[in-house]
């Protein structure tokens, strides 16, 4: 009901009343009822919600799609079940740092005649060296250390015919100990020799494996 239209029934509403009732108490309570329906407040009308526009765009929304997952039948790196079979799933043709090429130099030369095992042990000795602060950070520093590995020829390694199968077989075996990928019979050595000899400083250290033609320690 409109404001006016309001007005007009209480004016009428009174005009009865004071007609029909000229005295009394109902006369009384019905003017008074007509009074407060013309002082009411108008009631405000809640105002209509218009939702707003959706906004289109016209550009492209890129979003990143999830790596595609191995197919059925091809196993990944982590489900080989044995060292030589990781090996052979190395892709030793990808460009490697020159840090990297030292730790597979020194395997190719320390140990290239050696079962898979006792390559592993000797890299995974000079990762060892990197986290350990008695020795330089880097493969290359370790490597080239005075007094530490004998095929080196001052701060120069050897020239390495890298079209053989062993220097494939030593770069795979930097790349299993450089990522961790298995786990090394040498665990946290970080000194070894060859077996036909016995230097001093054994008697300093704690031996942890012999693995082919070398012995480990801590």
């Amino acid at each position: 009901m409109s404001r006016k239209t309001a007005t007009i029934a209480a004016i009428a509403g009174l005009a009865i009343a004071t007609t029909m009732f000229p005295g009394g108490p109902d006369a009384a309570a019905l003017a008074q009822a007509a009074h407060e329906q013309l002082t009411a407040p108008t009631p405000v009308e809640a105002p209509e919600l218009v939702p707003e526009q959706i906004q289109f765009t016209s550009e492209p929304v890129v979003q990143s799609l999830p790596a595609p997952a191995p197919q059925s039948g091809t196993p990944t790196l982590t489900e080989a079940g044995s060292l030589g079979e990781l090996v052979g799933m190395i892709d030793t043709a990808t460009p490697m740092s020159q840090d990297l090429r030292c730790l597979a130099g020194a395997v190719y030369f320390e140990a290239r005649g050696e079962a898979l095992a006792g390559q592993l042990a000797v890299a995974q000795v000079i990762v060892n060296r990197t986290e350990d602060g008695r020795f330089p950070r880097s493969y290359c520093g370790v490597v080239a250390q005075p007094g530490q590995f004998s095929f080196m020829r001052g701060r120069r390694m050897p020239a390495i015919p890298e079209g053989s199968a062993a220097w494939h077989r030593a770069v795979a075996v930097a790349h299993i100990a450089d990522k961790g990928l298995w786990e090394s019979e040498a665990g946290r050595a970080v000194f070894f020799h060859a077996r036909y000899v016995t230097p001093g400083w054994t008697r300093t250290k704690t031996r942890l494996a012999r693995i082919d033609t070398h012995v480990f320690y801590r």
